[in-house]
């Protein structure tokens, strides 16, 4: 058996998200196993992401991994996967790995995106791939959020999630802002994030940027833990997984 770990990048306006669903050909991962299963001539294949994403969420570094016994060359499957693959989904590079890489368990931190249109006048292009919020932001107020959240923290209120079993413990490594143009870029890096936690996150600097929200709504979602005091939940279409990272020993 290979194991073959995949690097993909994908616009995700037309999906339901990663993972596969009933209707498997709305989804990234039943497109991607549909187009394995033809060209390796396999009838079960899974691959296993290192993460959901959130329909019509995008990626340019999505990483998964799959076991085959075909001995096909890796470029000629990087070549059949591309030619068969809707142009909004392509696999980037294809690599055989040890067989103890597991995409998911394996992955130590993921880099984010989010993408802001900050200009009064809304973008023909850039509205695909940006949320438009047309008020006058306090970046100075959004760098201070920013740093607030940086951490280890319980991000149970910066979640979607109702309750949890595991740990809602995460920690957040980075988080900054870059204007390019009329378009604000907020990159986040850590070890983990929860169901939504980017785009609450998100919701909440930006609601702080706008007044909306005071600086001290941060370390009242902290304290109480109470999803209803974060910001609002930005829409997916403004958010990129640009990187997934692993140690070295096991890519």
């Amino acid at each position: 058996m290979r194991n073959i770990k995949l690097t993909i990048e994908y616009d995700g306006r037309r999906y339901l998200g990663w993972q596969r669903l009933g209707d498997s050909d709305k989804t990234i991962q039943g497109k991607i196993e549909g187009v394995l299963k033809q060209i390796l001539e396999e009838d079960e294949i899974e691959i296993i992401g290192s993460g959901r994403t959130d329909a019509g969420a995008h990626a340019r570094g999505q990483v998964a991994n799959f076991k085959t016994e075909n001995e096909m060359s890796l470029a000629k499957m990087t070549e059949l996967l591309n030619r068969y693959l809707p142009r909004d989904i392509i696999a980037k590079k294809v690599e055989e790995v040890p067989d103890r890489f597991h995409a998911r368990y394996n992955a130590k931190a993921k880099k984010y995106s989010y993408y802001v249109w900050d200009n009064m006048i809304p973008s023909a292009f850039e509205g695909f791939h940006s949320f438009y919020y047309p008020e006058d932001l306090d970046m100075e107020k959004m760098q201070q959020a920013c740093q607030k959240l940086i951490g280890t923290h319980d991000f149970i209120g910066f979640s979607s999630l109702k309750k949890s079993k595991k740990s809602t413990v995460r920690t957040i490594d980075e988080i900054a802002i870059d204007r390019e143009d009329d378009l604000l870029h907020f990159t986040f890096v850590g070890e983990g994030f929860l169901y939504n936690m980017v785009r609450i996150m998100m919701g909440t600097i930006l609601e702080i940027g706008a007044g909306k929200l005071p600086l001290s709504a941060i370390d009242e979602v902290f304290a109480k833990k109470v999803r209803a005091d974060a910001g609002m939940t930005v829409p997916a279409q403004g958010l990129f997984l640009d990187e997934v990272y692993y140690n070295e020993s096991i890519k």
